[in-house]
């Protein structure tokens, strides 16, 4: 153990892996310790928050030009480093390569959007609203910002953050996972090698000592959050106590609703790949699937050749579709999960518990799982899993099966395979969830729109990255302006009205 590498905080331009805990790091595809990450104390966070205070007047003073060229530079860099952090992921992580791949390009697809700062940023202007007086309005950064980013996507959640965050001008702390912690420091590297002065960006690594320490700081303006509902809904309630923006996106149960005219195959390729790609640790995987009147049995069978197909195995090999779970513990949660369901009645069609790798005995695998016959009323249903288990829920008609989804007390994701635009129209109209896909499995909202969902998937007013993101990092300030010349004499003691 004591020749294993040790992952590091990122502090004023330097790597700092001195601490009193550490944290083992897996080989999520073998079971093996591949690092140990330091645990941040409260004189970690209070270093980086110092080092962000301290480099904060001149960033912020830049123009967001400037900014932007860092943003340009930066979006260079990861592209040149893209499989390298793909690997990264593989490796902590234990998603597929292709997916980890994927998880990058929809990363730097942000710090291209951000790159769009000048534009964003400007502002509105009102020549003359009345009595020689002038108005516009400008948005202003809050200061150091923190984010705590989540295990699943160690790359693409930081970057919905990090360059929105600097491109208005403010400093950064990014807390990643302790689980797979590697890409925050080569993305640090990276930004210092596009120019982007000491002390702006920090990692802290660290558990809910360094999270905790992160909310209660005088210092810090702003919090976003990525990750399960009660750490979301905790993390909104502490940060609001202490007089902190905060963006909380929390969990889901998203469902898809397969009507009798979609189209079968392509619904059953759409669940595959929704339900069990990266082993279902996705915030926006197809867990539950409504099936409309007799299309179940039919969808079924054409689900199971395609499960028996999947191929499970290590990410990094190439002919892999799914990958092991982050860690032995959550290996253990989601065949919790499986059990539970067996108790309460679901029907278990296709059992990934005890799943084997040959060649991979000790890693964190579980294989594709498949319910039927699910009811609202059963754990399966109402909670969020996190791992390759799909449950279908019968329904008799599309009015029922919209009132089950809003009833659900996530609102994150949702789709609906149909070939009817009437019941496509019905169906973005009145669902109450935050991002909706028609015959798209997994509505992920490009970079210049917003991510976030309703309900308890979101604790806070602004969705992340896009223009929302814009305003949950920027402060809103109005300026109205007139010169001597035009001021009358006296006092004027009535309410000021546009002449």
């Amino acid at each position: 153990m004591s020749n294993t590498s040790i992952i590091g905080h990122y502090i004023n331009g330097r790597v700092q892996d001195a601490s009193e805990r550490f944290s083992d790091v897996f080989n999520p595809a073998t079971g093996a310790v591949q690092a140990r990450v330091a645990l941040a104390e409260l004189k970690t966070v209070d270093e980086a928050v110092a080092a962000a205070q301290a480099a904060f007047p001149a960033w912020a003073d830049q123009s967001s030009l400037r900014r932007a060229r860092v943003m340009f530079k930066f979006k260079e860099l990861l592209d040149q480093h893209h499989d390298e952090l793909a690997e990264i992921i593989c490796r902590e992580h234990g998603k597929v390569f292709s997916d980890a791949k994927g998880e990058v390009v929809r990363g730097i697809e942000i710090v291209e959007f951000a790159c769009g700062a000048p534009s964003l940023l400007k502002s509105d202007f009102s020549d003359n609203i009345g009595g020689g007086i002038d108005n516009w309005n400008l948005r202003q950064p809050l200061g150091v910002c923190a984010g705590v980013t989540p295990f699943n996507f160690p790359v693409m959640v930081p970057l919905w953050m990090i360059p929105m965050a600097l491109v208005t001008g403010n400093c950064f702390i990014l807390k990643p996972s302790e689980r797979d912690p590697s890409a925050s420091l080569l993305m640090a590297r990276l930004l210092k090698q596009a120019g982007l002065p000491d002390g702006v960006f920090n990692v802290v690594q660290g558990d809910k000592v360094a999270v905790d320490a992160l909310l209660q700081h005088k210092d810090i303006e702003a919090i976003s959050f990525v990750g399960s509902t009660p750490i979301a809904e905790y993390i909104y309630q502490q940060g609001t106590a202490h007089g902190k923006r905060v963006q909380a996106l929390g969990g889901a149960k998203n469902h898809m609703i397969v009507m009798p005219d979609a189209d079968l195959d392509q619904a059953a390729d759409a669940l595959i790949g929704a339900a069990y790609g990266s082993a279902g640790e996705r915030c926006m995987a197809i867990s539950v699937a409504v099936v409309v009147g007799d299309v179940g049995q039919k969808l079924i069978d054409k689900l199971l050749p395609r499960i028996d197909s999947l191929k499970v195995g290590n990410g990094m090999n190439a002919d892999s579709d799914m990958g092991p779970l982050v860690t032995a513990v959550h290996k253990s949660k989601v065949e919790g999960y499986i059990d539970q369901g067996v108790k309460e009645g679901a029907k278990l069609i296709v059992d990934g518990r005890n799943f084997r790798v040959p060649g991979a005995e000790h890693g964190f695998f579980v294989g594709a799982t498949l319910f039927d016959d699910v009811t609202p009323d059963m754990a399966i249903y109402k909670e969020e899993i996190f791992g390759p288990v799909l449950g279908i829920v019968h329904v008799a008609d599309f009015a029922a099966a919209v009132e089950l989804i809003n009833a659900h007390e996530f609102g994150n994701g949702v789709s609906c395979f149909t070939s009817d635009g009437g019941i496509a129209r019905a169906f973005a109209r009145t669902i109450k969830v935050g991002m909706v896909g028609i015959n798209v499995p997994i509505p992920v909202p490009m970079a210049w729109h917003s991510f976030g969902g309703w309900k308890r998937s979101l604790f806070g007013d602004h969705h992340a990255y896009g223009e929302e993101s814009l305003r949950f990092y920027s402060r809103y300030k109005s300026v109205m302006q007139r010169w001597p010349d035009s001021i009358a004499k006296g006092a004027e003691f009535s309410m000021p009205t546009a002449k």
